[in-house]
């Protein structure tokens, strides 16, 4: 009988959790265009979410394989000059939204658009995740409410 009893509790089944992740349309966002074909179509764009915040906001913007924008999503919200980004947040919405490409794209309060060290190295370390799981970045901005800096107009990616 004891033979019996401990294999039964060696054989007990396991529960295993099933999930299945689903993308949830929150809003739409009238606007001229849904194509970007530079890098101040993105700044339009990035402005309108992000560009008079009083603390650093970084936003995600996904593109398919037309350039059509087919998602935005912000990643990450910090303090007056600082923002915690990881590359798995980042390339999280990209991959659940199919995107073939993404711009990076988050503001500076003080209205300066010049990239601190922090910002050419979260742009690198985006940059090369992308390449691993093929999600290429595009670009990354950096916005106010009155101007911008590319990454890649100034050669920096």
């Amino acid at each position: 009988m004891q033979l019996t009893q401990g294999l039964e509790k060696s054989t007990k089944m396991k529960r295993l959790n099933v999930v299945s992740l689903k993308l949830v349309k929150e809003s739409t966002l009238s606007y001229r265009t849904n194509v970007i074909r530079n890098p101040k179509d993105a700044f339009e764009i990035a402005k309108e979410f992000i560009g008079d915040e009083d603390r650093e906001h970084c936003i995600l913007i996904c593109l398919d394989t037309k350039n059509k924008i087919n998602c935005i999503q912000t990643i990450g919200i910090g303090s007056l000059n600082s923002a915690i980004v990881h590359p798995r947040e980042v390339f999280k919405i990209a991959i659940l939204s199919s995107s073939a490409s993404v711009i990076f794209a988050h503001n500076h309060p003080s209205s300066d658009c010049t990239p601190s060290q922090q910002d050419r190295e979260i742009t690198e370390r985006i940059k090369k995740a992308g390449e691993i799981i093929g999600i290429e970045l595009i670009d990354s901005i950096i916005v106010s409410e009155e101007n911008y800096y590319s990454m890649k107009e100034h050669c920096l990616m």
